[in-house]
């Protein structure tokens, strides 16, 4: 593993235990094994290594990884998957946002703008998605921004109610179930 992955490790492990604001950079480099000025070759600035701690660890380097797979397949498999792993991908970092909703208030401006961009990039690379099969004609034409806020929205909701606020009527629901719901109502509708 080389330094810098080193540093991203840690650093996830601490912003997830401590949040953003609780994690110190001093602290990081020394779970890291390594010295603070190393670290800080590698990211000039605390701000540096959270927004690549996000890009490395996030939902986001996951969604652009499966498009290329599923831009031949049916469109509710490909959704279907994107939303399994969207939902992995959050139930393995519950700690660190957990963490993040807490503190984000209390986030510098910098730090909000880091996390404003990547819900944004997050936002535009599945409605990236949405636009290929709008051009296939697999999709009417509709705002691919709002739809992929929708769609990003309703698993975020179902996981923020099940793992955030443990809501225990949440807990016992299957999973694959929501999943298969929530899709059949984004692609179809609600209207009889």
């Amino acid at each position: 593993m080389s330094t810098k992955e080193k540093i991203l490790k840690t650093a996830i492990k601490l912003f997830s235990k401590k949040g953003y604001l609780g994690a110190t950079t001093k602290e990081i480099a020394k779970e890291a094994g390594i010295a603070e000025v190393t670290l800080f070759r590698y990211f000039p600035s605390k701000e540096n290594l959270f927004e690549e701690t996000l890009s490395v660890y996030s939902f986001l380097p996951v969604l652009k990884g499966l498009l290329p797979d599923l831009a031949n397949m049916p469109f509710d498999k490909a959704l279907k998957i994107i939303a399994h792993e969207f939902l992995n991908t959050l139930e393995s970092k519950k700690y660190l946002i957990r963490i993040m909703h807490s503190e984000v208030s209390n986030y510098p401006d910098k730090v909000h703008k880091i996390y404003h961009n990547f819900i944004e990039e997050m936002i535009k690379t599945l409605a990236s998605f949405f636009e290929e099969q709008q051009k296939k004609g697999i999709l009417r034409e509709f705002n691919t921004n709002s739809g992929a806020m929708a769609f990003l929205g309703m698993f975020f909701s179902f996981f923020n109610a099940r793992e955030l606020h443990m809501m225990k009527n949440f807990k016992n629901l299957d999973v694959k179930k929501i999943v298969e719901d929530f899709i059949d109502i984004f692609i179809r509708g609600s209207i009889k």
